[in-house]
């Protein structure tokens, strides 16, 4: 410390401590949620996993898993084609645990209800250390469905993608405790249309195929498996693609290049092209889409597990750095205005886990037989993965606002949580293809808005702005979809999805979560009473039932 005739010059005061050693699943919304949607029991294992999320060396994973990003290796030393990609050792450790916690496939081999409710708390609590890593997690989750539709490819692959060990390195499946899967469908002069797909598979008899062509985004390019588009000669097929061969050759898996992403750094996104590359039908053949419709529906929702995940951290940060950060006489936290700006995020936030949860149960119940469930999660997945996508821009954007400059540098994380917020929102169908899915849903499955009606109705009588916006959607959607002229459904579709989304999510805190918190929601969100911007909650709100239900990380 350097002292110029005077007081020292480096003194540091009025910092906030590290947003380290703490319980990230000390979370009231959140175990109210587990208990309430069949995994209560799992809240030990939960707050393990929050302890070490909690962690300065998990921190420092996440960290360092995206400064270091993932670099492509297509030749050995002596001119062979290898097509690898190395990763940081904070990648495998962040897999390790993510795996070992049942966040990839092993949940669909648990044998207990709630085991997908369990998974979604894991990962709103896991997520919450860094993102990227979660990408073979969840495309290896939603790859069980499909792959156990094939008996022959199930007996093969299914131990492996439902191991709750992380097994890297590529070797014959049958050497491996632990599979990873990825997805290719996608490509360059398609994108979200898949039906215009130009990759060729070729029947070779036994269901074996030869692929040719190239796939435009195939994240993780590392993991075992994959799960691909491909023209056959009966249409557009869903195929399995091992990046190893029974001999233990390399299957053709030509990584062209990796994605130079916008956020999302530690996940290598690649361009595969296959040529002459084995691959195994699943399904028959001219049904791609429909045998794919099960992994993009999970990928989807843990699209929206991931967003609220984001949101949920982005807010213990800015709380965090309130509570302890003063200005003009007081701490951050005490300033009205402020805890305005707070508490919306709080709402925001709170809404959004409430909201995943409630169809990660509905994914527990549907697979138990439930139908009903089934209907709701076809609609309610949707209606999270479209809202919650547009909101968590806009709230890391606000939570890194309370930081001031401190929330700009890279240190405080909040920026890789910006660059990362937008990404969901792309993932898994853009805000347009997942609006346009709700009206399909709508339209072909009566069962699925009747499921929505009735968590709507459930909630009847608790708040009057919720009664009377559902009064007004219900009146709106019946004259949409019973018109008599054609209705231009699609222009209203993001607005129509939007409505939806917010009373399913005012319905479910007037339900679940005290008077302070859905009474606010209602009237800011449903009744409209709050201006456009994050901190606009009206006058006379209990705002300090909401702020107490902030996850107060390190203190």
């Amino acid at each position: 410390m350097t002292t110029f005739g005077g007081g020292p010059t480096h003194r540091v005061t009025n910092q906030p401590p590290p947003l380290v050693g703490h319980d990230v699943a000390e979370d009231i919304p959140l175990l109210a949620a587990l208990a309430r949607e069949g995994a209560g029991d799992q809240a030990e294992e939960l707050h393990r996993l929050g302890r070490l999320a909690g962690s300065a060396e998990a921190q420092s994973w996440g960290d360092e898993a995206n400064r270091h990003p993932p670099v492509l290796r297509t030749h050995d030393r002596y001119g062979n084609r290898i097509d690898e990609v190395d990763f940081h050792p904070a990648w495998h450790e962040l897999l390790t645990v993510a795996v070992r916690a049942g966040l990839a496939g092993s949940a669909w081999a648990a044998d207990r209800p709630g085991a997908h409710v369990a998974r979604a708390a894991g990962i709103l609590v896991w997520g919450q250390v860094e993102h990227g890593h979660l990408c073979p997690v969840s495309m290896t989750y939603a790859a069980v469905p499909v792959v156990r539709t094939a008996p022959e490819l199930a007996a093969a692959y299914l131990p492996g993608l439902t191991s709750s060990v992380y097994d890297p390195g590529l070797r014959r499946p049958e050497s491996k405790r632990g599979l990873l899967a990825g997805m290719g469908m996608t490509e360059k002069q398609g994108g979200s249309d898949v039906r215009a797909n130009e990759t060729r598979a070729t029947p070779v008899g036994g269901g074996a195929y030869l692929l040719r062509g190239h796939k435009w985004f195939t994240s993780a390019p590392m993991n075992d498996v994959f799960l691909v588009l491909a023209q056959a000669p009966g249409g557009l097929s869903c195929l399995l693609v091992p990046r190893v061969l029974p001999d233990g050759s390399r299957n053709p898996f030509l990584i062209q290049r990796l994605k130079d992403k916008l956020g999302n750094r530690s996940n290598a996104s690649a361009e595969p092209e296959f040529d002459g590359t084995l691959a195994h039908l699943v399904g028959e053949e001219g049904r791609g889409v429909r045998a794919i419709i099960d992994m993009v529906a999970l990928t989807r929702l843990d699209s929206a597990i991931g967003t609220a995940s984001g949101m949920r951290a982005a807010l213990v940060a800015a709380a965090h750095h309130v509570r302890h950060r003063s200005a003009f006489g007081s701490l951050l936290v005490d300033k009205p205005l402020m805890r305005n700006v707070l508490a919306d995020l709080a709402l925001e936030s709170e809404a959004a886990v409430t909201l995943v949860m409630r169809v990660a149960g509905a994914v527990d119940r549907a697979e138990q037989g439930d139908e009903g469930e089934r209907a709701f999660r076809r609609l309610a997945t949707g209606l999270a993965k479209y809202w919650l996508c547009k909101r968590q821009p806009a709230m890391v954007a606000e939570a890194l606002e309370c930081l001031g400059g401190n929330g700009y540098v890279e240190d405080s994380g909040l920026p890789r949580l910006y660059r990362e917020a937008p990404l969901n929102g792309i993932w898994e169908g853009s805000g347009n293809v997942n609006a346009l899915d709700v009206l399909r849903a709508l339209g072909r499955e009566p069962a699925s808005l009747a499921a929505y009606a009735a968590e709507i109705d459930a909630a009847a009588g608790g708040n009057r702005h919720l009664d009377d916006a559902w009064r007004r959607l219900r009146h709106d959607l019946a004259a949409l979809l019973n018109a008599d002229e054609p209705v231009e459904l699609e222009l209203v579709a993001r607005r129509l999805v939007e409505r939806m989304a917010l009373l399913l999510q005012g319905a479910l805190l007037v339900r679940h979560a005290p008077p302070a918190v859905a009474d606010a929601f209602c009237v800011a969100r449903v009744g409209g009473d709050a201006g456009l911007a994050f901190g606009t909650l009206p006058p006379g709100l209990d705002l300090d039932g909401i702020l107490r239900r902030i996850p107060h990380g390190a203190v």
